[in-house]
């Protein structure tokens, strides 16, 4: 069972952009040390960008690396369902607990082409997969009757990641057509954490940046703490916000992971489509500054000149 504040992990690389696996160590040790729950390699984790044997190595430096201190979940998404299938069967035999798939991007597939292509990623596993709709920022919503349908058929297996805008309304949505027994995660990387919440959620996977403020806010959600939630909501949505389109949250993320010396570098595999300029950057240290400030946290650093 998946629940509470699971980090998607950000890739870091060598200046060469080959895979830097001692960062990766680092990270994981950081987000457990600062209240992950698991741990999650998805679309801020550039998978898309990873070639099929770096994908594979991937899965099994995650498993290894978490060391039985929470369950591990593979990002398995691929614009073929046999592509998907080749990754999800990679991630079982790695030791992954669950998968988790976003629909291909690049087709404008009907919903029972994609019910169809979740169904065989399904068949080709034991595993538990969360569905993916990332279409806040690629693709294409998912109806949710479809996911509905998928869920019904497969229970104890089937949960849902649903980032289509408007995000509150179709979490409760989604929620009501599984009957309110479907396992449902945040995914805005935060920024909707306290509607979500009382909306009826499993957990929230944020990214790495600012694990321990999420936890923060997660704990204060569950004891009903809403005064202690919503001031950290105040600090974390505005950050997030910052973030637009997923180079976006690649670049920010990273900064702020490089600045707490979780990172060596920024480096992200190009091309890419956002690059930060002084403003934006300084912006978001002023409200990651604020935020150390709020939960007493040690690394506050300075504005760039």
């Amino acid at each position: 069972m998946l629940s509470g504040v699971l980090s998607v992990l950000q890739q870091p690389y060598h200046e060469d952009e080959s895979m830097d696996w001692p960062t990766l160590r680092h990270e994981v040790d950081f987000v457990f040390k600062n209240g992950a729950h698991g741990i999650v390699a998805a679309m801020v984790t550039e998978v898309l960008r990873l070639t099929d044997s770096e994908r594979d190595d991937l899965a099994t430096r995650l498993v290894e690396f978490a060391a039985g201190r929470g369950p591990v979940v593979m990002s398995v998404g691929a614009e073929s369902a046999f592509q998907a299938v080749r990754h999800a069967r990679a991630a079982e035999k790695a030791g992954a607990h669950a998968l988790m798939a976003i629909p291909p991007t690049n087709t404008r597939a009907s919903a029972s082409e994609v019910i169809t292509y979740y169904e065989r990623i399904l068949d080709a596993t034991s595993l538990p997969m969360v569905v993916q709709d990332a279409s806040g920022y690629v693709g294409a919503p998912l109806p949710i009757a479809a996911q509905a349908d998928l869920f019904l058929r497969h229970p104890d297996r089937v949960m849902f990641k649903p980032e289509a805008q408007p995000l509150g309304q179709n979490l409760s949505l989604l929620r009501a057509a599984t009957g309110g027994k479907a396992l449902i995660f945040e995914g805005s990387g935060g920024i909707g954490l306290l509607d979500a919440h009382q909306r009826g959620i499993a957990g929230t996977m944020p990214g790495a940046e600012i694990v321990w403020a999420i936890r923060a806010e997660w704990d204060a959600l569950e004891a009903g703490d809403l005064s202690r939630a919503t001031a950290l909501q105040g600090l974390i949505a505005p950050l997030v916000s910052l973030q637009h389109g997923l180079d976006g949250f690649l670049a920010i993320e990273k900064m702020l992971l490089h600045h707490q010396r979780v990172f060596p570098n920024r480096c992200v595999r190009g091309p890419v489509g956002f690059a930060l300029d002084a403003g934006t950057e300084n912006e978001a240290v002023r409200l990651f500054n604020a935020l150390c400030e709020l939960c007493q946290h040690t690394f506050q650093f300075s504005l760039i000149p």
